[in-house]
C-alpha cells in the first residue's frame, strides 16, 4: 500500500505515514459517480420530454406507459445483467420470448387458463435458458454461438407454432391484468412485477454466495475454479436464470398486448446488452450492476416514448441508442485502463 509523507511538526525528521483510503470505498465512489451519472441522465430526459410535450409527457397516464413498457424489457434485462457479469452473452432472450409467448398462448394451453399460460411462458423460458447451459458449460460451446444457434431455432420455431398469425388471448384472468382496475395505487401490476424482479436480482447479486461466484467467474473463471467454484455448474444456472427472465417476461408480454406473436421480443437482446453496459455492468465480465441496469432500462425507454411524441423516425432513434452504447463502452475501457 501506498503511503504519503505529511510534514513533520516538531522540527525533526519523523515522518507520519498517512494510509490511501481502502480500495473498496474507491469501488464504492465510482460506483456512485456513475449511479448519479445516470440518474442525471435520466432527468435529463424528463425536462426534455416535458419541455417538448408537456402537455402528453407528463400526463400519469403517459407516464404509466413508460413504466409498463419498461417492465418487460427490464425483467430480461436483470437476467442478462448476471450473463455478462459471468463473462457471458446471451443473444437468444428476444427469440425465447417470442416462443414463450405464443407456445403460452395457443388454444390447448389457454384451456388451462390463467396458471397453464403462466407456467407454460416460464417453464418454456427456462427450458431454452437450460439448453443455452448445456450447450456453453458442458458442450463447450462459445456463448455467442450457442445463444445464437437458439436465436434462429426459437425464432424457427415460434413462426411454426404460429403460422405468422396472431394468436389472441381469451383468458380473462390474464387479461384483467392489463386493465386499469388491477392497478395497486395507481402502479400497474407489470411495474410491481418488475420491481420484485429488480429487488431479488439485486439481493442475489449483491447479498448472496450464487452472486458472488457469479462475479468471480466473470473476473477470472480459472482462478474461481482453483477457489473451489464450479464453474460449469455456475454457468449452467446462470443461463437458466435469463430463461426464467425471459419466460416471466413473455407472460408480461402477454398480459400487455393481449396476443402471442412470433415478432414479439424483436431486438430484446440488443436493447438487454446496451442496457446492462450504459448502466455499469463490464462487458468482459467481473462487474455487474442491476441498479445501473435497471436505470439504463429506463433511459431507453424514455427516449423511445420522447421520440414517438415528437413523431421522430425510428432511424433516428436507433442512432441516438447506437451513440450511447459507444460512449459507454469507451468509459468503460477508459476506466478500466485507468484503474
Amino acid at each position: 500500500m501506498t503511503q504519503h509523507a505529511s510534514p513533520p511538526r516538531d522540527g525533526t525528521d519523523k515522518v507520519t505515514p498517512v494510509a490511501e483510503p481502502p480500495a473498496w470505498r474507491t469501488i464504492l465512489f465510482r460506483a456512485d459517480v456513475r449511479t448519479l451519472s445516470l440518474l442525471g441522465v435520466l432527468a435529463a430526459l424528463i425536462v426534455i420530454g416535458g419541455l417538448t410535450r408537456p402537455d402528453e409527457f407528463l400526463d400519469t397516464r403517459n407516464l404509466q406507459l413508460v413504466l409498463t413498457q419498461a417492465s418487460v424489457i427490464g425483467v430480461v434485462t436483470v437476467g442478462m445483467t448476471f450473463v455478462i457479469t459471468s463473462g457471458g452473452i446471451d443473444l437468444s432472450v428476444g427469440a425465447i420470448v417470442a416462443l414463450a409467448s405464443v407456445w403460452a398462448t395457443t388454444v390447448a394451453t389457454q384451456e388451462f387458463g390463467f396458471a397453464g399460460i403462466l407456467f407454460t411462458a416460464v417453464i418454456v423460458g427456462v427450458g431454452c435458458g437450460m439448453v443455452n447451459g448445456l450447450l456453453i458449460a458442458y458442450g463447450g460451446m462459445v456463448p455467442f454461438i450457442a445463444t445464437l444457434a437458439m436465436l434462429a431455432s426459437a425464432r424457427g420455431l415460434a413462426l411454426q407454432i404460429t403460422d405468422g398469425k396472431t394468436q389472441i388471448v381469451e383468458v380473462q384472468g390474464v387479461l384483467d391484468l392489463g386493465e386499469r382496475d388491477a392497478y395497486v395505487l395507481g402502479i400497474p401490476p407489470l411495474v410491481l412485477v418488475f420491481a420484485v424482479v429488480t429487488v431479488i436480482g439485486w439481493l442475489v447479486l449483491n447479498r448472496t454466495t450464487f452472486g458472488r461466484r457469479t462475479v468471480a467467474v466473470g473476473g477470472n473463471a480459472e482462478a474461481a475454479r482453483l477457489a473451489g467454484i464450479d464453474v460449469r455448474r455456475q454457468r449452467l444456472y446462470l443461463y437458466l436464470l435469463s430463461g426464467l427472465c425471459c419466460g416471466i417476461a413473455a407472460f408480461l408480454l402477454i398480459v400487455l398486448s393481449g396476443s402471442g406473436q412470433n415478432t414479439n421480443g424483436n431486438l430484446y437482446e440488443l436493447d438487454a446488452i446496451a442496457a446492462a453496459i450504459i448502466g455499469g455492468t463490464l462487458l468482459t465480465g467481473g462487474r455487474g450492476t442491476i441498479t445501473g441496469s435497471v436505470l439504463g432500462v429506463l433511459i431507453f425507454t424514455t427516449i423511445t416514448n420522447i421520440f414517438a411524441l415528437n413523431n421522430l423516425q425510428s432511424d433516428v432513434q436507433q442512432i441516438a441508442k447506437g451513440a450511447i452504447i459507444v460512449a459507454a463502452v469507451l468509459v468503460q475501457r477508459r476506466t478500466a485502463s485507468t484503474t
